[in-house]
């Protein structure tokens, strides 16, 4: 891994602070910020605040108390470089945490646009007549594709995980669609121009693969890259990563970034020009009650 660069994990710590607040309301818990999603949508996280110091597992515990309270998962995230020392108190207070690879991006070694075989890239029109129901079906891609991994990382939270390692089309299909108010979310979200859903689709087959990027100002990271288990070994998620990238790149953002799952996962997005740069850390409750 390269040196620590300050910069860098600066402009990182700005973009996870401001990429909630258009979308959620702030609660502060000692040196951590809770974002809480308003109405429909993936709920967001705790993490350090801005500027503050390391927080304690006071601070956690006190955190997680408000989550449960709200409803709302006990999920914190950070970046180890700028808070090495919050894994151990992370720890302390209960929590498993996965160390996930943190790539960024080498704009001149990202690969070209490269013809994938048996599907064509498209991204989601908000406006199109279609949109809820190609938002459907690649939520359920998602869906599927992270219930089904196909490299295990070190966290496995079983509550969470939907086994099916087969899943194809018909799986997809029957996955129970979108509310108007979650299409409409979704819809607002995208009208916005900060984010951007691509998918790999197949004439015969439907929407096999999808990636998301969600972006403020020049940074922007790429999320959810996902692929139907039936259709991996393909390079969709290879390509659909590359292609965001690339629209990405040529729009304005000098900034692209990713978390993988694990070392496996990683080496896979190394080979279309992102390079490892740290490690972001997700955590949520251990499997064992406090």
């Amino acid at each position: 891994m390269a040196p620590v660069d300050s910069g860098l994990f600066d402009r990182l710590e700005r973009f996870y602070d401001a990429l909630p607040r258009p979308w959620a309301r702030v609660e502060e818990i000692g040196s951590l910020t809770l974002f809480v999603r308003e109405g429909e949508g993936w709920p967001y996280y705790a993490r350090p605040t801005l500027g503050s110091h390391t927080p304690s597992a006071a601070d956690i515990m006190d955190a997680r108390r408000l989550q449960r309270e709200l409803g709302v998962p006990e999920t914190f995230e950070w970046i180890h470089e700028t808070a090495p020392d919050l894994l151990a108190i992370a720890r302390s207070a209960g929590l498993d945490v996965l160390l996930a690879p943190l790539l960024v991006l080498e704009p001149a070694a990202l690969v070209p646009d490269l013809p994938i075989r048996g599907a064509t890239i498209r991204y989601l029109d908000p406006l199109a007549p279609s949109f809820a129901a190609d938002m459907s079906a690649s939520r359920a891609v998602n869906r599927l594709g992270f219930g089904a991994p196909a490299y295990r990382s070190s966290l496995e939270m079983a509550e969470n995980t939907l086994v099916i390692d087969g899943a194809g089309p018909p799986e997809r299909d029957a996955a129970e669609p979108l509310t108007d108010k979650e299409a409409d979310k979704v819809r607002a979200m995208l009208e916005s121009g900060d984010y951007l859903t691509a998918v790999a689709e197949s004439p015969t087959e439907g929407i096999l693969a999808t990636a998301t990027s969600q972006r403020v100002s020049t940074v922007a990271e790429i999320v959810g890259v996902a692929t139907l288990p039936s259709a991996r070994n393909r390079g969709y998620a290879s390509q659909l990563t590359a292609t965001l990238s690339g629209r990405l790149l040529a729009s304005g953002v000098d900034l692209v970034l990713l978390s993988a799952g694990d070392d496996d996962v990683a080496r896979l997005y190394t080979r279309v020009g992102f390079r490892r740069a740290g490690t972001a850390c997700i955590a949520q409750p251990a499997a064992l009650p406090l």
